[in-house]
């Protein structure tokens, strides 16, 4: 396995439940290309996220392999504490799960609490991708549903170099746009999935991925 660009035009999914050996082989079968598995936000966060066990079950079936982190609550709030907190956790649950340095997890911005304001955002989201950087790895954010930030400010305020465009998301990201398209969930193989798509951005970039190859 090895860090590499992603392909532009592949096709997978994101799924907040373990996939088996089997279920692996089954959705790479249906025509996925890769899949993007959840770690949590903390040690109390609910079982389900992704094992040692499960990501080279997933790189043996061909898949090749995103981290995401939950997202709080709908009404959570952010804070530059929470950010760094939660950045560092991801990091700390990756490493102990064997997903290597240089890989990509993602910032799952979403739901966010009626009042927040757009500096409480930049400074969340500033702090966890600080903190997910400095652990080696590949920082991303997913722009989901009511985020307070403007396409512009996703850009311009933000340290972030790859986006990911939720299936309700209707803002873009000025000057770069998105590397991930997620669409409107449906069943592969047999699994109720958020099914997403690669692309270049509007400036030429692709995602990264942990190839199984």
């Amino acid at each position: 396995m090895v860090v590499k660009q992603a392909i532009a035009g592949a096709k997978g999914f994101d799924i907040n439940t373990p996939l088996s050996g089997g279920e692996a082989a089954d959705v790479k079968a249906a025509g996925m290309d890769f899949v993007f598995r959840y770690v949590p936000l903390n040690a109390a966060d609910a079982a389900g996220h992704i094992t040692n066990a499960e990501l080279q079950a997933l790189l043996s079936a061909g898949l090749a392999v995103l981290l995401v982190q939950n997202v709080d609550n709908p009404g959570w709030n952010p804070t530059a504490e929470l950010g760094l907190t939660h950045g560092s956790y991801a990091v700390a649950y990756a490493k102990a799960n064997g997903y290597p340095t240089g890989g990509p997890i993602y910032c799952d911005l979403e739901e966010v609490a009626a009042g927040t304001t757009a500096q409480e955002v930049i400074d969340y989201c500033t702090n966890w991708y600080n903190a997910v950087t400095i652990g080696g790895y590949f920082a991303g954010l997913y722009c989901g549903w009511n985020i307070v930030l403007t396409a512009q400010q996703l850009y311009s305020d933000l340290p972030f170099k790859s986006y990911w465009k939720a299936y309700n998301f209707d803002e873009g990201v000025a000057t770069r746009g998105f590397q991930i398209v997620q669409h409107v969930q449906k069943t592969i193989a047999g699994l109720l999935v958020d099914p997403d798509t690669i692309q270049a951005d509007e400036l030429g970039d692709l995602p990264i991925w942990l190839d199984p190859n």
